[in-house]
């Protein structure tokens, strides 16, 4: 992440060179596993029940994660066969200037992400606290906010490169994996002392449909999206890119999102600390995924500085990664986080149209970085695509609650994308 004096000035909007690019499969697919990997997953899928029956909830868990993870790895793909960061791709499809506006939103939900992440770490760390006997006292959550807001200082001053391919593909992952094995083999027994079969067999409420309820798996790959490029921009093969971040994170998201249901299933709880501490052996388990939480902020921060250095590239990537961990940091110290979920899933909500149009314009072996250098300051098409794309997503509940957002919303604006293509096109030969 340091610059030299070989590299562009503005590292977002230029290519990462050939021989720069060093992430095969195993890297992708490592990073993208981990990063798919958390306790907000798991909490997500608790939400499916009582909504759905268990065997309604697994089979939206899996259609949904495979679809988000194949958008997730399609993008991935994207970015490695051009080169460019999400920023790059922004710019190459909405025009040089209006760009600028999805990059500031995007940095904003990463500074809110990031310091979300922090305070889900916060609290699971003063829960193993308490659990051993420790940490009652009020300075705690502090102490333990800024212990992980240093720790994430400490990896943006290193490279994001050496962090993927020898601490989480070597150490992280395997570990992370263990912890999933032993949490899912505690809770399975604990289904069968209770009737497996029993608890398999509930009814679901039918409070939500299944398109929801795969709409609520989608938001874990989708929230994502804005980032994959900033890391598959490093691999080697772009198939290479698609394939192993689709694998790494629906298998991940698969996971979680089935753990979470297991642990509602046999030990309902609105707080999912506390169940799966009371597994056994839960609190080294859930220690190592407190561990792999870092991963996840970090990979906020890292995305939001990539997204502010395309716009003031006198900062280096490292600099403003610094200045976003403290922020991230200063933020989850002060600010009532879990009542800005919402305010988070609705810059969420822009992501989904705005990929949308993405895919449908870069999607068909569009050369990305030509578009980008030959880019108008406005791509207006582009633009009124993904506005109404917006719209979209947030009138269609008033339409229809079963069919969800996300979905309908994607398809539509790749659909309308894709079928102006001739217009992008044009606004390259006028070019």
């Amino acid at each position: 992440m340091n610059s030299t004096s070989s590299q562009p000035a503005n590292q977002a909007l230029a290519p990462v060179a050939a021989q720069d690019r060093v992430f095969a499969w195993r890297d992708h697919a490592s990073l993208w596993f981990s990063l798919g990997v958390g306790l907000l997953v798991m909490q997500m899928g608790s939400f499916l029940l009582p909504a759905l029956s268990p065997a309604q909830a697994l089979g939206a868990i899996s259609l949904g994660s495979l679809v988000g993870a194949g958008l997730l790895g399609w993008v991935g793909k994207l970015g490695c066969d051009s080169g460019l960061s999400s920023a790059g791709l922004m710019h190459s499809v909405y025009g040089r200037h209006f760009a600028r506006l999805p990059i500031v939103l995007n940095i904003i939900q990463l500074l809110g992400w990031g310091s979300f992440e922090l305070v889900v770490m916060r609290d699971a760390t003063v829960a193993l606290g308490r659990q051993g006997g420790g940490m009652t006292a009020a300075y705690w959550p502090w102490l333990a906010t800024l212990l992980w807001g240093c720790v994430i200082l400490l990896l943006m001053s290193g490279s994001m490169v050496t962090l993927v391919r020898r601490i989480i593909a070597r150490v992280a992952l395997p570990l992370v994996v263990l912890s999933l094995l032993w949490l899912s083999w505690q809770f399975l027994q604990m289904a069968q002392a209770q009737g497996f079969d029993a608890l398999m067999s509930r009814k679901g409420d039918g409070s939500m449909s299944m398109l929801s309820a795969m709409d609520l798996v989608i938001a874990m790959p989708i929230s994502w999206l804005p980032l994959v490029a900033d890391y598959a921009r490093h691999g080697k093969s772009g198939k290479s890119a698609l394939s192993a971040t689709w694998t790494g994170f629906a298998s991940a998201n698969i996971w979680c999102y089935s753990l979470g249901v297991l642990v509602a299933l046999t030990l309902p709880s609105e707080n999912l600390v506390t169940a799966l501490l009371l597994a056994q052996g839960g609190l080294i388990a859930l220690s190592l995924i407190l561990i792999d939480e870092v991963d996840n902020a970090y990979g906020d921060a890292y995305s939001a500085a990539m997204s502010a250095h395309s716009m003031q590239p006198r900062w280096s990537i490292r600099r403003w990664g610094l200045l976003i961990a403290a922020l991230c940091t200063a933020l989850a110290m002060v600010l009532p986080m879990h009542s800005l979920e919402p305010f988070l899933l609705l810059l969420s909500s822009c992501f989904v149209p705005l990929f949308g149009v993405m895919l449908g314009r870069l999607a068909f072996g569009t050369d990305a970085v030509q578009l980008m250098h030959k880019a108008p300051a406005v791509r207006w098409d582009a633009v009124i695509i993904w506005l109404l794309g917006v719209a979209f997503y947030h009138l269609l509940p008033y339409l229809s609650t079963a069919m969800g957002s996300a979905l309908p919303t994607l398809v539509l604006t790749f659909a309308v994308a894709a079928a102006t293509r001739h217009l992008q096109q044009r606004q390259i030969s006028c070019a």
